[in-house]
């Protein structure tokens, strides 16, 4: 990070936010309190049941527990930051802090999508070959996915943060956003960026295009399926393949809206941002649990003990 400060003029960067009304900060400092607070509890109950309760011991709650520890992860790069920015005057982010948000912002959102294919993927085997479920998707395959998914995350964030790394920033540092991201950024350094830009462009925006389209077909496959094969079990299919279509919808939907649009004025960014860091955290446990019967009664069984456990105490 010495050579960063050294190519660069500028030490940090002014976060516009939101709004600068103090009274329309104060409200949406109590809501996205609340909000994150939700996040932690709603994502940690569904890692924690996984682990503790036996009847969840299968490879789509082994995916579901790291989809949310990945959720949790990617909104406490940014919500912390967003909700303590919302009680000063002056948002900034060091010129360090602002390179390590978007490494890891880029390195978690990676990894939650190649960890989401992995999930199409156990589900249509589950849906199409069923009598080869267990032996398809074994323990080694599940690390495997696992190990890909980190991989993957690894290698999308370098391979833009290694260029950004190295640009000089020396005049304009003001970012119209809550928190730092590669388009917004990438306009304020001091160079010439086209190539750079279409890099982010190319890595970012066309990947999460390529994968959505993947999976949309790969979702049509198994509803064709289960049109097919009509039976009781196949009312549990297509509830639970619901619940992933509606996450894959809500996490690629404004990923790639705002990389289809990246360098441009856009006041729908903000929200946008808002949407992806901390409302899609939120609204994954809870599509989760309300359309799956045997989390909520994991994580009843889980609150029933502790509570019980606390009350003889």
């Amino acid at each position: 990070m010495d050579l960063l400060n050294n190519r660069s003029s500028v030490s940090e960067f002014i976060l516009l936010g939101l709004y600068t009304s103090q009274e329309i900060q104060i409200f949406f400092f109590a809501v996205f309190f609340l909000v994150y607070v939700a996040i932690i509890v709603g994502n940690l109950l569904i890692v924690i049941s996984v682990i503790v309760d036996t009847h969840l011991h299968s490879p789509m709650y082994f995916f579901l527990a790291n989809l949310s520890f990945f959720d949790l992860c990617l909104s406490s790069v940014t919500t912390p930051k967003v909700i303590a920015d919302l009680l000063r005057k002056r948002k900034t982010i060091s010129l360090c802090g602002c390179m390590a948000q978007m490494f890891f912002v880029h390195f978690f959102g990676g990894g939650e999508m190649s960890l989401l294919i992995a999930m199409a993927m156990d589900r249509y085997v589950a849906i199409c070959k069923p009598l080869q479920y267990q032996t398809i998707m074994n323990h080694r395959v599940l690390i495997g996915f696992l190990l890909l998914s980190w991989a993957i995350g690894s290698i999308h964030t370098t391979s833009q943060m290694v260029f950004m790394v190295g640009l000089p920033f020396c005049g304009p540092n003001v970012v119209d956003s809550i928190f730092c991201d590669l388009p917004l950024v990438i306009k304020l350094a001091c160079t010439e960026t086209y190539i750079l830009e279409l890099l982010v462009i190319a890595n970012s925006g066309l990947l999460s295009l390529i994968c959505f389209i993947l999976l949309l077909i790969s979702y049509i496959v198994m509803l064709v399926t289960i049109w097919q094969h009509s039976s009781s079990a196949s009312s549990k299919a297509v509830s639970t393949l619901s619940a992933h279509i509606t996450v894959v919808t809500l996490f690629f939907g404004p990923t790639i809206f705002i990389y289809v649009f990246p360098f441009k004025s856009y006041s729908a960014d903000k929200f946008l941002s808002v949407f992806y860091s901390i409302i899609t955290p939120l609204l994954n446990p809870i599509i989760y649990t309300l359309r799956n019967q045997e989390m909520k009664a994991a994580i009843k069984r889980l609150t029933s003990y502790h509570i019980g456990s606390w009350l003889t105490f």
